[in-house]
């Protein structure tokens, strides 16, 4: 649910289908269809292209396991996330994404992920710390920090 109550993936279909009804009113034939049907694509990877730059490229290094190249990529979208929080939080209707998470979270998430994947796991703690100060319910947080916890104090058996 969104901050208006609103279910996060709701916004997606009413924008395609407004967008097509609003083409179909200013040609008032099939023509409008395909123009409203354009306007939204145009609109769907703009606003990504525009908007999350930055996180896009990150996933990219991630995925190529370019750990050390994502993590500025993750940083320069967490300060612009920051900088435009009403992107990220109306990011259903800004960037058509349905995700519960924010960009700022994901951002965080992602560079603790990346630190760990260096082994350089106080900055990856730190990081997921802050996240989970920053979202006290984001459930990913919680559990690395568990799972570093178990690791620095493993239990005797």
């Amino acid at each position: 649910m969104s901050e208006l109550g609103v279910p996060l993936a709701l916004p997606v279909p009413f924008l395609f289908v407004s967008a097509i009804g609003n083409g179909w009113l200013i040609t008032r034939d099939s023509n409008g269809v395909a123009l409203g049907a354009g306007a939204y694509l145009v609109y769907s990877f703009g606003s990504r292209k525009l908007f999350l730059g930055d996180h896009r490229r990150g996933m990219r290094h991630l995925q190529q396991r370019k750990f050390e190249e994502a993590i500025p990529d993750f940083e320069a979208g967490y300060s612009f996330f920051t900088r435009h929080s009403w992107l990220d939080r109306y990011r259903a209707i800004t960037v058509l994404s349905p995700s519960a998470m924010s960009y700022r979270e994901m951002a965080l998430l992602n560079i603790a992920f990346a630190y760990g994947q260096l082994g350089e796991g106080a900055k990856s703690k730190e990081y997921y710390l802050r996240a989970k100060e920053e979202f006290p319910e984001n459930g990913l947080a919680g559990a690395a920090l568990k799972m570093i916890e178990a690791f620095e104090h493993p239990k005797n058996d």
